[in-house]
Protein backbone atom coordinates (compact mmCIF):
# COMPACT_ATOMS: atom_id res chain seq x y z
CA UNK A 1 0.00 0.00 0.00
CA UNK A 2 1.24 3.47 -0.97
CA UNK A 3 1.69 6.51 1.26
CA UNK A 4 -1.37 8.47 0.45
CA UNK A 5 -3.11 4.68 0.29
CA UNK A 6 -2.33 4.59 3.89
CA UNK A 7 -2.71 7.85 4.69
CA UNK A 8 -6.19 8.20 3.28
CA UNK A 9 -7.02 4.78 5.31
CA UNK A 10 -6.00 6.27 8.64
CA UNK A 11 -8.02 9.09 8.09
CA UNK A 12 -11.52 7.57 6.91
CA UNK A 13 -10.97 5.34 10.32
CA UNK A 14 -10.35 8.31 12.05
CA UNK A 15 -13.39 9.95 10.60
CA UNK A 16 -15.97 6.85 11.11
CA UNK A 17 -14.74 6.34 14.90
CA UNK A 18 -13.09 3.45 14.16
CA UNK A 19 -14.64 1.23 11.67
CA UNK A 20 -14.82 1.00 7.91
CA UNK A 21 -17.98 -0.28 6.25
CA UNK A 22 -18.34 -1.45 3.13
CA UNK A 23 -19.10 0.03 0.24
CA UNK A 24 -21.93 -0.69 -2.12
CA UNK A 25 -19.69 -2.42 -4.53
CA UNK A 26 -18.00 -4.39 -1.87
CA UNK A 27 -21.92 -5.45 -0.94
CA UNK A 28 -22.82 -6.34 -4.23
CA UNK A 29 -20.00 -7.97 -5.47
CA UNK A 30 -20.35 -10.06 -2.09
CA UNK A 31 -24.04 -10.78 -2.75
CA UNK A 32 -23.36 -12.36 -6.27
CA UNK A 33 -20.85 -14.57 -4.85
CA UNK A 34 -22.42 -16.14 -1.84
CA UNK A 35 -23.47 -19.99 -1.90
CA UNK A 36 -26.84 -20.56 -3.91
CA UNK A 37 -27.07 -24.08 -3.39
CA UNK A 38 -25.08 -26.96 -2.64
CA UNK A 39 -23.80 -30.53 -4.26
CA UNK A 40 -25.38 -33.79 -2.62
CA UNK A 41 -24.26 -37.11 -3.85
CA UNK A 42 -27.33 -39.68 -4.37
CA UNK A 43 -28.19 -41.12 -1.02
CA UNK A 44 -26.91 -38.49 1.00
CA UNK A 45 -29.14 -37.00 3.20
CA UNK A 46 -28.89 -33.21 2.19
CA UNK A 47 -30.46 -29.75 3.67
CA UNK A 48 -34.39 -29.34 2.01
CA UNK A 49 -33.58 -25.56 0.70
CA UNK A 50 -34.09 -24.54 -2.87
CA UNK A 51 -31.03 -24.60 -4.92
CA UNK A 52 -29.69 -28.17 -4.09
CA UNK A 53 -28.47 -30.53 -6.81
CA UNK A 54 -27.94 -33.94 -7.01
CA UNK A 55 -25.07 -35.80 -7.99
CA UNK A 56 -25.35 -39.70 -9.32
CA UNK A 57 -23.44 -41.09 -6.53
CA UNK A 58 -19.13 -42.77 -7.16
CA UNK A 59 -20.24 -46.58 -8.72
CA UNK A 60 -23.01 -45.31 -11.17
CA UNK A 61 -20.66 -45.07 -14.18
CA UNK A 62 -22.15 -43.97 -17.64
CA UNK A 63 -20.29 -46.62 -19.97
CA UNK A 64 -22.86 -46.05 -22.90
CA UNK A 65 -22.06 -42.25 -22.22
CA UNK A 66 -18.19 -42.24 -21.80
CA UNK A 67 -18.54 -44.46 -25.00
CA UNK A 68 -19.89 -41.87 -26.87
CA UNK A 69 -18.12 -38.73 -25.57
CA UNK A 70 -14.16 -40.70 -26.01
CA UNK A 71 -14.09 -44.14 -27.84
CA UNK A 72 -17.11 -43.94 -30.79
CA UNK A 73 -14.74 -41.04 -32.16
CA UNK A 74 -12.49 -44.20 -33.54
CA UNK A 75 -14.79 -47.07 -32.87
CA UNK A 76 -17.76 -45.57 -34.81
CA UNK A 77 -16.32 -45.71 -38.07
CA UNK A 78 -13.28 -47.60 -37.35
CA UNK A 79 -10.47 -44.99 -37.77
CA UNK A 80 -6.99 -46.44 -37.65
CA UNK A 81 -8.15 -49.70 -37.33
CA UNK A 82 -10.30 -49.52 -34.38
CA UNK A 83 -12.79 -52.33 -34.58
CA UNK A 84 -16.14 -50.56 -35.03
CA UNK A 85 -19.13 -50.75 -32.15
CA UNK A 86 -21.28 -53.58 -33.49
CA UNK A 87 -18.77 -54.99 -36.27
CA UNK A 88 -19.16 -58.77 -34.46
CA UNK A 89 -16.20 -60.14 -37.41
CA UNK A 90 -14.17 -57.20 -36.73
CA UNK A 91 -14.21 -57.95 -32.82
CA UNK A 92 -14.18 -62.15 -32.90
CA UNK A 93 -10.17 -62.03 -33.17
CA UNK A 94 -10.14 -59.32 -30.29
CA UNK A 95 -13.00 -61.59 -28.28
CA UNK A 96 -10.45 -65.09 -28.50
CA UNK A 97 -7.64 -63.47 -26.91
CA UNK A 98 -10.50 -63.03 -23.71
CA UNK A 99 -11.57 -60.49 -21.83
CA UNK A 100 -7.91 -59.72 -19.82
CA UNK A 101 -6.34 -58.45 -22.74
CA UNK A 102 -8.85 -56.56 -23.95
CA UNK A 103 -9.00 -54.65 -20.82
CA UNK A 104 -5.03 -54.33 -20.98
CA UNK A 105 -5.45 -52.49 -24.27
CA UNK A 106 -8.07 -50.42 -23.43
CA UNK A 107 -5.98 -48.99 -20.44
CA UNK A 108 -2.37 -49.19 -21.74
CA UNK A 109 -3.62 -48.07 -25.29
CA UNK A 110 -2.32 -49.92 -28.91
CA UNK A 111 0.25 -47.91 -30.36
CA UNK A 112 1.03 -46.32 -32.80
CA UNK A 113 -3.17 -45.78 -32.84
CA UNK A 114 -4.82 -46.29 -29.58
CA UNK A 115 -3.63 -43.50 -26.82
CA UNK A 116 -4.03 -44.89 -22.83
CA UNK A 117 -7.85 -44.98 -21.83
CA UNK A 118 -8.67 -43.59 -25.85
CA UNK A 119 -8.17 -40.08 -23.91
CA UNK A 120 -10.92 -40.57 -21.57
CA UNK A 121 -8.81 -38.50 -19.05
CA UNK A 122 -11.00 -38.64 -16.37
CA UNK A 123 -12.16 -42.61 -16.65
CA UNK A 124 -10.32 -44.66 -13.74
CA UNK A 125 -8.96 -48.50 -14.99
CA UNK A 126 -12.44 -49.73 -13.69
CA UNK A 127 -14.52 -47.55 -16.13
CA UNK A 128 -12.34 -48.33 -18.44
CA UNK A 129 -13.24 -51.60 -18.25
CA UNK A 130 -17.13 -51.00 -17.88
CA UNK A 131 -16.88 -49.29 -21.58
CA UNK A 132 -14.99 -52.40 -23.08
CA UNK A 133 -17.76 -54.43 -21.54
CA UNK A 134 -20.61 -52.05 -23.18
CA UNK A 135 -18.21 -52.38 -26.59
CA UNK A 136 -18.09 -56.40 -26.15
CA UNK A 137 -21.74 -56.68 -25.06
CA UNK A 138 -23.02 -54.33 -28.48
CA UNK A 139 -20.65 -56.18 -30.71
CA UNK A 140 -21.30 -59.88 -30.24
Amino acid sequence: MNRVAKFVSIIAIALTGGTLSAGTAEIETAERLKRVGQVCLEGQTCAKAGGTTIVAAAGSFDAEGAYGKTCATCHAIGIAGAPKLGDVSAWEPRLAKGMDVLYASGINGMPPAMPAKGMCFTCSDDDIKAIVDYMVAESK
